[in-house]
């Protein structure tokens, strides 16, 4: 439970990977209706 477990969140800091414990963070998308909408704004 460390730097050197793979499992753990630490450990996947350290390592650099991403996993269950350490999930990426979601890029909120855009959709089509707020892209229209705020065309017609400017």
């Amino acid at each position: 439970m460390g730097k050197g477990d793979k499992k753990s969140r630490r450990g996947k800091i350290s390592n650099g990977t991403f996993g269950v414990r350490r999930p990426r963070k979601i890029k909120k998308r855009i959709s089509v209706e707020e892209k229209v909408s705020g065309r017609k704004k400017k």
